[in-house]
């Protein structure tokens, strides 16, 4: 047997050196040696794909999106949120007592990573009270109306995503490891009588404060829209609420010396962070098309492939699958002003897993999973490799199904093995970034090829 396997691997590597040259119109084509050696059959079957409407995704995290931009092809995004704030698990109070028992002002952070659009068309940013409980819910089509007081403002700012109030002393400061020591940010004032009923309640009922539940009934949520503006859109990272105040202490030599002070509450991950995110004119990217298929994110479209599994197995039925390699082939970026990038990586997966995969935290298994490799421009997509496990799983558990898979963008986290250099994943989340990319899907590159082996036996 092991000599059977070594002359396997033989021929294989040859058909790999040699496929390039391939007719791929040559469908069974068979090497076959004499005697007791493997028999090596490669077969091409065409896949289809189309673009599927996707309204929206999991998505849960603390970083968002706020604004609204157009694509002339992508159609218009808007996005906006709804977020919570951390209470320690041990109860919250202000570490010092306020001059007075006064509040000296309130904000709300926006600290964002970067931005898609104009930097300086003029937005503005509207804060609203919540007074509804929120729902766990971590999708990104909630309706902040259901539970937002429209009429009650917490503030607006009006910003541009580049600041040029900033010096660029400040914007460009490194820290020792050469990372810049400057976020760029949008802060709201807040009513100073919300900051002041808040220091009042940490004083007067601090069971407002002794565990999450009971902060969040106390303060269900600011919802995080723009009112005022198009053509930019924030990559959210962080949101704050801070709280200024003073307190008194003694000096050195008897003296009471005044200090300024915050207290600041942050979205977590423990909280519910609730993304709204709406996808308008974009319907033509849906209609059959013989040439291309789409990617638009967050949420907008997706690419549906279907493999022709039941053609598959009834054709190399009793043979063994040594490799199907698998790439989608993309087409340039646009080349108008401001035009959506395309996403880093691309994950398929079966069609009616895609839910349980994202809320349970999965990653690629390379079994019915399989993650690609980042975004190329030289070679024009993504390549995810050899997907044999994924057809194997299919036999032993579908036979008689074809192989329905969606392609979806995703953003990884991963770690490296400081011995191997090899890269883990640790990580799989919906890509929460305006992207757009074309996917050719003409019949040259719809085009799966198959390799199998199968031993004949002397006689």
């Amino acid at each position: 047997m092991k000599i059977k396997l070594f002359i396997l691997g033989i021929v294989s590597g040859t058909f790999f050196l040699s496929s390039c040259n391939d007719d791929l119109h040559s469908v069974g084509t068979t090497i076959q040696p004499d005697g007791d050696k493997p028999v090596v059959y490669t077969d091409t079957f065409l896949i289809k794909a189309s673009t599927v409407l996707i309204d929206s995704i999991y998505a849960k995290t603390s970083s968002g999106l706020l604004g609204e931009i157009y694509d002339p092809l992508y159609g218009n995004l808007r996005s906006d949120y709804i977020c919570q704030f951390y209470c320690p698990p041990d109860g919250f109070k202000f570490a010092h007592e306020a001059l007075d028992g006064k509040i000296d002002s309130v904000n709300f952070l926006i600290r964002y990573d970067s931005w898609v659009g104009d930097s300086l068309v003029p937005m503005q940013v509207q804060l609203y009270k919540v007074v509804k409980p929120l729902e766990r819910n971590y999708y990104t089509n909630a309706n902040p109306l259901n539970y937002c007081d429209m009429q009650a403002s917490f503030g607006s700012q009006t910003y541009t995503a580049f600041d040029r109030t900033i010096p660029d002393s400040v914007r460009f400061a490194l820290d020792y490891n050469g990372n810049y020591l400057f976020a760029p940010y949008v802060r709201v004032r807040m009513p100073l009588e919300f900051g002041q009923a808040f220091y009042d309640e940490t004083i007067y009922r601090q069971e407002s404060f002794k565990d999450q539940e009971a902060f969040n009934a106390f303060l269900p949520g600011i919802y995080v829209t723009t009112t005022f503006g198009s053509g930019n859109m924030l990559k959210v990272g962080s949101s704050y609420l801070d709280f200024y105040y003073r307190y008194k202490t003694a000096g050195s030599e008897g003296q009471d010396t005044i200090i300024n002070s915050r207290e600041s509450f942050s979205v977590t991950k423990e909280v519910i962070q609730m993304n709204s995110i709406k996808n308008s004119d974009i319907d033509r990217l849906v209609q059959p098309d013989d040439n291309y298929t789409y990617l638009k994110t967050p949420a907008g479209v997706f690419t549906r492939i279907v493999i022709p599994a039941k053609e598959i197995i009834a054709k190399i039925k009793g043979r063994t699958i040594n490799n199907t390699y698998f790439t989608l082939t993309s087409m340039p970026q646009e080349n108008w002003t401001y035009a959506l990038t395309p996403p880093d990586r691309l994950l398929i997966l079966p069609e009616d897993s895609v839910k349980t995969f994202f809320e349970s935290g999965q990653i690629e298994n390379n079994s019915t999973s399989f993650l690609s490799e980042s975004y190329s421009a030289t070679n024009s997509g993504y390549v995810f490799g050899n997907i044999a496990n994924m057809l194997k799983y299919q036999m032993e558990h579908f036979p008689d199904q074809d192989l329905h898979l969606l392609v979806i963008p995703v953003r990884r986290e991963s770690v490296s093995d400081s011995n191997t250099g090899a890269t883990y994943t640790t990580a799989l989340y919906n890509y929460l970034e305006p992207a757009g990319v074309k996917l050719r899907k003409d019949e040259e590159k719809m085009k799966l090829q198959i390799l199998t082996s199968q031993y004949a036996e002397s006689n």
